[in-house]
């Protein structure tokens, strides 16, 4: 088993959902916590149960990034994990509802690796797990969040090629459906590519079928002492890609 007790890990979107669960995780372990969220109230509260230094950040903005790396000091475990359920129907799409969902899903994340990556090569020790999403390994119809999610599943594991000779682990988290709340959260703060009100309901009963985020945080922390490339929350995501792959071998 490895012994994490004395790292520092910087989480975003530490302060809810997959974030928290991590961050609990890796508190039982006496890791030292950084949590960065865009929502305050949560923070505070989640700083407070878990004695973590927090942090008022929004991934897209990179000054800030350097500023919180800076106040945060050498990072060991990063969880690039803030991320949106972005919708929108193909004849409703506009450069800003793209801007957007890519600006927060996929730049965020960018950020958070160009922010702690050199200091971790440097050093030649670190890991680095990004939230992708299952949807990111086997399509949905919700393109814009597809394509996020598509694309930090090719970063992770490019990244992974580029590193892992250099002391650097990477993993991509692809969750299935995990009950964390983010489908209201999105349309709260991001309203104008917020899931359609009448689809909320099915869509929240789907994510809340799944396991919870202090369950999912222990299985971040068990692929991780694997090293394993893909990390996933359950097996219901296993005939798509079985499907995938077969569909894929058939048009070689």
């Amino acid at each position: 088993m490895r012994d994490w007790a004395g790292s520092t890990a910087f989480i975003t979107s530490g302060a809810r959902g997959i974030g928290l669960g991590i961050a609990r995780a890796l508190a039982r372990r006496g890791v030292r916590l950084a949590l960065a969220d865009v929502f305050g109230p949560a923070l505070r509260e989640a700083g407070e149960e878990l004695g973590a230094a927090t942090f008022e950040l929004d991934v897209r903005d990179r000054a800030a990034f350097a500023s919180v790396a800076a106040a945060v000091g050498p990072v060991d475990l990063l969880f690039n994990n803030a991320g949106i359920v972005p919708h929108s129907s193909v004849d409703s799409l506009t450069y800003e509802k793209w801007d957007l969902a890519l600006a927060v899903n996929l730049t965020g994340v960018i950020n958070g690796v160009q922010t702690f990556l050199p200091s971790m090569l440097a050093r030649g020790s670190g890991y680095i797990v990004n939230t992708a999403s299952a949807a990111g390994l086997v399509s949905d119809p919700n393109l814009l969040y597809a394509t996020t999610k598509f694309a930090v599943v090719g970063l992770s594991e490019s990244l992974r090629l580029n590193v892992v000779e250099r002391g650097v682990d990477v993993s991509v988290l692809c969750p299935g459906p995990v009950d964390t709340g983010i489908v209201l959260h999105t349309r709260e703060a991001h309203a104008e590519v917020g899931l359609r009100a009448d689809l909320v309901p099915a869509v929240s009963a789907f994510l809340g079928s799944g396991p919870d985020v202090d369950s999912v945080g222990e299985m971040v922390l068990a692929g991780m002492e694997k090293r394993s490339p893909w990390i996933f929350t359950g097996y219901d995501v296993r005939p798509h890609l079985e499907r995938r792959a077969a569909a894929l071998l058939e048009c070689l």
